[in-house]
């Protein structure tokens, strides 16, 4: 089967060559922030890695490590992106940024890529210009936690540890 006739990577639900693939040749530019963190995702789940590097900003390239970029979209399985928000980033726009969730396996172990990137329109075309993780927000319990010798929550009058823990 020609990949060219699959569903986009990038969640859209058009094929791979309207959506996501003539941005990535050069026969299109991106419109928006979103489509091009879009197409940025779809590069990766289809090895485009040149395409990565055309898309980052031209002041944040001398830090892009081709090798180790194409060694982890090889390396990973791409599952699904996710955008969670937009601020801006939209056609008449010239900054943007999209919080995204990108889902993969990589080495056997499936993995979620939580990030906000910032994009910036020059001269007609948008660039990523940064990324920052998203840190897991901390759990907080409504209750104390049941330590192995308190007495069991379920009312048995038995510890904890020896009941239902």
């Amino acid at each position: 089967m020609e990949t060219t006739t699959n569903t986009c990577p990038c969640g859209s639900n058009v094929a791979y060559n309207e959506c996501c693939l003539p941005l990535i040749k050069g026969d299109r530019l991106s419109l928006t922030a979103e489509e091009l963190m879009r197409s940025r995702y779809s590069a990766y789940a289809m090895k485009e890695i040149r395409y990565l590097l055309s898309s980052l900003h031209p002041e944040h390239r001398k830090d892009f490590d081709e090798k180790t970029t194409r060694a982890w979209a090889e390396s990973s399985e791409w599952h699904k992106l996710e955008i969670v928000k937009t601020i801006g980033g939209g056609s008449e726009d010239n900054e943007g940024k999209v919080e995204f969730v990108a889902t993969y396996t990589d080495k056997g172990i499936n993995r979620e890529h939580h990030e906000t990137s910032t994009f910036k329109k020059e001269a007609g075309t948008w660039y990523l210009v940064n990324g920052e993780v998203e840190q897991p927000k901390p759990v907080i319990r409504a209750t104390p936690k049941t330590g192995r010798n308190d007495p069991c929550p379920c009312g048995s009058g038995i510890k904890f540890k020896k009941c239902c823990g």
